[in-house]
């Protein structure tokens, strides 16, 4: 039904009804009659007895002729009555079905209701211009609760704060340029006598403002505030003297503790700028793999060091950059490792009993097909601690002789009976 009611038409509608003393909120909606409807009610016109005066012209009525609408049907309307065209009746649960049918048309105009097949999505009420803004605010979790950042931030001081011991105690008074911005600076340093930590200023700045200009909005403001952090650390700590002029332990303890920082800036969701920025263009502009690119400007950095400082002292960064890539997955995984074991066998009930009962571990069934046979099997899959390998093969063996064991290396686990989840 096509409404017919403009605003003059309401206007003029709600002057009528004060003027009569009547509330004008339940005749709200006038709509066309079909010519079927206007030929019955001309009938039933014909048929009526007179009404009061009062009750035939007060209250709107269409300005459409073929409305047509009078006698019974034009009291219902002036008493605020609304009858669907062609009855004469009031519809009772149709007029309520009608009343939510013109509110949910509202709502969707608001943006807050159904949309129709063929309509356009509008936007949210509140924000114009904005489609989806709603939908897309994603749930609130534990990592955007304000003590987790704080705890990131916490980390990504005290992880460049290590970065820049490890540096001036042990690569810088060696002339270790184990890759990164700092390799650089300690070249530059050998070469032209320029201060390390503004040299890492000079280039991490430019590097993060290439990254927010190639790249986008994905570095956010941790990664500013490393990139300006660190090198600030580096002057702050260049006093403190040199723990050894061991060139091997330098690389080896520098390469310890460089990766320990490394990797509490990473636990902390943060990045110190430098040569991981210049890796991310890389990587987009080349599509070769992050990991790889990284390895590249660092391997760059350490054969030019070869060239201009020392070949060995070269060598012994590679041994520093070795350690340092070793410490990082240690912070990041833990030293715990756990064995996952797949165990297909016939006896998988049996089994299923052993490891819950005797081992005490939890299980998983997975539904597999056997490559040969095209049989339907049960395949179980256990994780287990190091200390626990050696029963679990027993107890397997002790049930079907036959099974047959799958156990490869894991190395983190969640979950109860293992690492308890929590803020990394």
């Amino acid at each position: 039904m096509k409404s017919l009611e403009s605003r003059s038409d309401r206007k003029k509608g709600k002057k009528l009804w004060r003027k009569d003393g009547r509330d004008p909120a339940s005749a709200e909606v006038w709509t066309r009659t079909p010519p079927a409807a206007a030929h019955k009610a001309d009938s039933a016109a014909s048929r009526r007895t007179d009404h009061p005066a009062s009750l035939r012209d007060s209250g709107p009525v269409s300005d459409y002729p073929s409305s047509g609408a009078a006698g019974p049907e034009r009291e219902k309307i002036a008493l605020g009555s609304p009858v669907q065209p062609g009855l004469t009746e009031p519809l009772g649960a149709a007029q309520q079905k009608s009343a939510g049918l013109e509110k949910e048309e509202r709502l969707t105009r608001a943006g807050r209701g159904k949309r129709h097949p063929g309509q356009q999505p509008s936007a949210p009420a509140g924000t114009p211009g904005e489609p989806g803004k709603r939908n897309r605010r994603r749930a609130r979790t534990r990592l955007d609760s304000p003590w987790h950042r704080v705890m990131e931030y916490i980390l990504l001081v005290i992880g460049s704060l290590l970065i820049a011991l490890s540096f001036n105690l042990f690569f810088y008074p060696n002339q270790l340029a184990s890759g990164g911005v700092s390799g650089l600076s300690i070249i530059a340093d050998s070469m032209f006598g320029l201060e390390p930590a503004l040299t890492q200023w000079a280039l991490n700045i430019p590097l993060f403002f290439a990254g927010l200009l190639l790249i986008g909005r994905n570095f956010g403001v941790k990664t500013a505030v490393g990139s300006v952090l660190l090198p600030l650390l580096v002057l702050l700590t260049r006093e403190l003297p040199s723990l050894t002029t061991n060139i091997l332990l330098a690389s080896i303890y520098g390469g310890i503790l460089l990766g320990i920082g490394i990797g509490l800036v990473y636990r902390g969701r943060g990045s110190t700028g430098g040569f991981s920025v210049a890796a991310q263009i890389l990587h987009k502009y080349t599509g070769i793999g992050f990991g790889l690119c990284v390895a590249l400007l660092d391997g760059l950095v350490i054969v030019t060091a070869g060239i201009f400082i020392s070949p060995e002292k070269a060598m012994y960064a590679l041994i520093g950059l070795f350690v340092t890539s070793k410490t990082i997955n240690v912070v990041q995984i833990g030293l715990s490792y756990s064995k996952v074991a797949f165990i297909i066998s016939d006896s998988v009930e049996e089994i299923r009993e052993a490891i819950l009962y005797e081992l005490d571990r939890g299980l998983t069934k997975l539904q597999a097909t056997g490559g040969y046979t095209g049989e339907d099997r049960t395949v179980l899959m256990v994780v287990v601690g190091q200390t626990e390998v050696t029963r679990l093969k027993e107890l397997v063996r002790s049930v079907d002789p036959q099974a047959f064991v799958i156990l490869s290396d894991t190395n983190e686990v969640l979950g109860e009976g293992f690492k308890l989840t929590g803020p990394s």
